[in-house]
């Protein structure tokens, strides 16, 4: 509200209070990782001694933008950089507001079609925007993403981030994969290895058009389940090595694309590994929680790509698991919910001990359980997130882990219910 108000009162504000950062600003986009990302790197910056504007609550339109500033106020002189995550869709808007010194672009996944439509609409935005920006930003691109890979022209200055770690590929995609054809040639496109979705290690057979060379690359992913991870980094200053708490591939490659950003922006390998290793998870990110002797974790799983890396994720712990799965259907959700069906649950289901479905289309979600062969005695449905809560909670096995995956409305919900009890911070508050 804030950077609205600001707004009507001076359109012009943004570019006015952006550029008085001294330090330079980046602004960091994707369908998924943003948040978790903008918040390794400004960590990184941080490490280095360096003071960071940031809208840390995930406010990524370009009122959230305007309100980080407001609260900041720099004035001519300020050395502090900013780092924005920004939504896909208001990026080129965001990018002409700001004049940002670089970019990190991530991933394009398929996420509210009603609202972003195919990503190729984005991506072709996403172009314009890169070549109307004047003076050019510096750019680091997930090479990895075949759409995000046919962004940066000729002479651009670009970084190249992606995986280099075989064992964590695919030689198959995805049946939910997005990006699959040549974005030049319209041709298929083959894999040597597929990691998240379509991101990998990919080539087009008939125009040669091929996955660039990372200059920050990751040899050893280190996957350790719900526990985190130990990747091993190559970059141009030597190899290093990260101890995450967050779990996943994907969390290794958000890790990544903030480390290259920050050897981009200057701040040394190692300082920037060192910083961007202590980070906590971001809110609703693979967020720890305790509820008196009950331990959960929240997972966010807007979309089939993070959900599949959720799954995957939790595939890596022995043993079974107690899941609360939340959907809604509001407009920061996307009303189209058919996506759940385009989450490979089945591998899961079977160590499923109990899963309790909820929110606004929790019905839809138990036949989708139910389709994909969970017993009725381990499914439960409770519409009401609080008493869904409680339930799932409640019947939680000594030393477990209750893992909650909702989408973005409904994690705002269940995390409004763990502030009012007291087991976790607002949101807004998350540094």
């Amino acid at each position: 509200m804030p950077g609205k108000v600001l707004l009507r009162l001076d359109p012009g504000a943004v570019r006015s209070l952006a550029s008085h950062l001294g330090g330079g600003t980046i602004l960091v986009s994707a369908t998924n990782g943003k948040t978790t990302t903008t918040r390794l790197l400004s960590g990184a910056l941080r490490g280095a001694g360096r003071d960071v504007v940031t809208n840390a609550a995930g406010a990524n339109l370009l009122s959230g933008v305007a309100t980080a500033l407001a609260e900041a106020a720099p004035t001519a002189g300020s050395q502090a950089s900013g780092v924005f995550e920004v939504d896909e869709a208001a990026l080129p808007g965001v990018a002409e507001a700001v004049r940002p010194t670089a970019l990190l672009l991530m991933n394009l996944f398929r996420d509210q079609l009603d609202r972003h439509g195919e990503l190729e609409a984005i991506a072709a935005r996403w172009s314009g925007m890169l070549h109307a920006q004047q003076p050019a930003p510096r750019l680091i691109v997930c090479g990895d993403d075949p759409l995000l890979a046919s962004l940066p022209a000729a002479g651009d200055d670009v970084i190249w981030f992606g995986i280099d770690d075989p064992s964590v590929g695919s030689a198959a995609l995805s049946h939910a994969s997005d990006s699959t054809s040549c974005r030049a040639c319209g041709s298929a496109l083959e894999y040597r290895n597929a990691w998240i979705g379509h991101i990998g290690d990919w080539r087009c057979p008939d125009c040669g058009l091929a996955r660039p060379r990372p200059d920050v690359a990751v040899v050893d992913a280190g996957l350790d389940g719900g526990r985190g991870s130990r990747p091993l980094i190559r970059t141009p200053g030597g190899e290093v090595r990260l101890h995450l708490r967050l779990p996943g591939l994907h969390n290794v490659l958000n890790a990544t694309g903030a480390l290259a950003a920050a050897t981009a922006l200057g701040v040394p390998a190692d300082v920037a590994a060192t910083a961007i290793s202590a980070v906590p998870a971001a809110f609703g990110r693979a967020e720890a929680v305790s509820v008196g002797d009950r331990d959960l974790m929240v997972l966010l799983a807007k979309n089939p790509a993070g959900a599949n890396e959720n799954v995957r994720t939790m595939m890596l712990d022995d043993g079974e698991h107690d899941l609360l799965v939340a959907l809604n259907d509001r407009i920061a959700d996307g009303r189209d919910i058919s996506w759940i069906w385009d989450v490979d649950w089945e591998p899961l289901l079977p160590r499923v001990r109990r899963l309790t479905a909820t929110g606004e289309r929790a019905h839809e979600l138990a036949l989708r359980f139910r389709y994909g062969g969970l017993p009725a005695d381990r499914l439960h449905v409770e519409p009401d997130p609080a008493t869904a809560l409680d339930a799932a909670l409640s019947a939680l096995p000594a030393g477990g882990v209750l893992e909650v995956l909702p989408t973005y409305t409904a994690m705002h919900e269940i995390r409004a219910h763990l502030v009012a009890r007291g087991a976790a911070g607002e949101f807004w508050d998350a540094a």
